[in-house]
C-alpha cells in the first residue's frame, strides 16, 4: 500500500538528499518507475497529472493500478502516490479516492485565495493523515492548461503559505516544465536562500521542472533544502527514443514484433534506466 510522503520528505530534508518525484502515464511507466526504485532500494513518489489520471481512466483506477502492482510485483520500498498540481476539485477528489499525498496548485489564484485554499486543504490532510504539497510562484511552461513565465516565488508568501502547515512547498525559482530552451539562465539560488531564511530549514522544498537541469545544478538545490525534485519529460524523452529505434530498425516486421509487450518494452526498460540514474543524482538510493 502507498504511504504519506510526509515521513520520507522530513527523512531526506535532515538527510541531505533528494526523493524523486516520477510521473506516470500508463501501466507500463507505472511499473518501470516502480521497478527502478526498488531496484534502487530507495523511497520514490509516484505521481500524476490531472490529465494524464483522465487519460488512464480516473484517479480511482489510478489508485486500484498503483496499490495492486506494489503488492504484485513485491515492491518493498516506501511509495508515496501523489497528485501533481491538481486544483481545488481534484485535490478533494484524490483525497477521497485513496491518494496518499496531495499537491494543490493555487499559483495561479489570487494569493488570499490560494492561502485559504491551501489551509483548509492542510487541515482535511492532516486529519486523513494524507501528505500535502503547495505552490507559490507559477512554474515555468504548461501543465493541464496551467501556463506559467517562471516567475519567481515571494518569500513573504512562501511564509504564509508555509504557516499553513503544509509538508512540502513548491516555490517558482526559475525552473519551467518541459524541455529546457538554450539560453535558459539557471536556477536562481539566491531566491531559493531567501525562502529558506523565510520558512526556515526544515520545510522540504520542491523543485518542479526537473527534467533537464543540470546535474550538479539539481545536486546545490538539494544541499540547499530542496527535499522533492519531479521527474516527466526526461522519461517520455527516452520512452520515445528508444521506441522509434525499435521502429525505425523494423523490429515490429519481425515475427510478432508489433505485439505491444514487444513493442513497448524497450522504451519501458529505459525509463527504468532513468529512475534509476536520477535516484542516484539526487542521492537516495539506498535511503528506502
Amino acid at each position: 500500500m502507498t504511504v504519506s510522503a510526509r515521513d520520507m520528505m522530513i527523512a531526506a530534508r535532515k538527510g541531505g538528499y533528494g526523493i524523486g518525484a516520477f510521473n506516470i502515464n500508463n501501466l507500463e511507466w507505472t511499473q518501470s518507475v516502480l521497478k527502478g526504485a526498488q531496484e534502487a532500494n530507495a523511497p520514490i513518489i509516484v505521481q500524476t497529472s490531472m490529465g494524464a489520471a483522465k487519460y488512464m481512466g480516473g484517479y480511482k483506477l489510478v489508485v486500484d493500478m498503483v496499490n495492486d502492482l506494489i503488492d504484485s510485483m513485491g515492491i518493498t520500498v516506501p511509495i508515496a502516490l501523489h497528485l501533481d498540481h491538481g486544483n481545488y476539485e481534484a485535490a478533494k477528489t484524490c483525497i477521497d479516492a485513496g491518494f496518499s499525498s496531495i499537491m494543490f496548485d493555487g499559483s495561479s489564484l489570487p494569493f488570499e485565495e490560494n492561502l485559504e485554499k491551501t489551509r483548509e486543504l492542510a487541515q482535511i490532510c492532516k486529519d486523513r493523515g494524507i501528505s500535502l504539497e503547495a505552490e507559490v510562484g507559477a512554474i515555468g511552461g504548461e501543465e493541464d492548461g496551467v501556463v506559467g513565465m517562471g516567475e519567481c516565488a515571494d518569500p513573504d508568501e512562501c511564509k504564509a503559505i508555509a504557516d499553513c502547515g503544509v509538508d512540502m512547498l513548491a516555490c517558482g525559482i526559475g525552473n519551467i516544465h518541459g524541455v529546457y530552451p538554450e539560453g535558459w539562465p539557471g536556477l536562481r539560488f539566491d531566491v531559493l536562500d531567501a525562502i529558506i531564511d523565510k520558512v526556515g530549514e526544515d520545510l522540504p522544498l520542491v523543485l518542479h521542472g526537473g527534467s533537464g537541469i543540470p546535474d550538479a545544478m539539481v545536486q546545490e538545490a538539494v544541499r540547499k533544502g530542496v527535499s522533492k525534485i519531479n521527474v516527466n519529460t526526461e522519461l517520455q524523452l527516452v520512452f520515445a527514443a528508444k521506441t522509434r529505434e525499435y521502429i525505425e530498425a523494423g523490429k515490429d516486421k519481425e515475427g510478432k514484433g508489433f505485439d505491444p509487450r514487444k513493442l513497448l518494452a524497450p522504451g519501458t526498460a529505459a525509463c527504468v534506466d532513468m529512475v534509476k540514474y536520477k535516484i542516484d543524482v539526487f542521492g537516495s538510493t539506498n535511503k528506502a
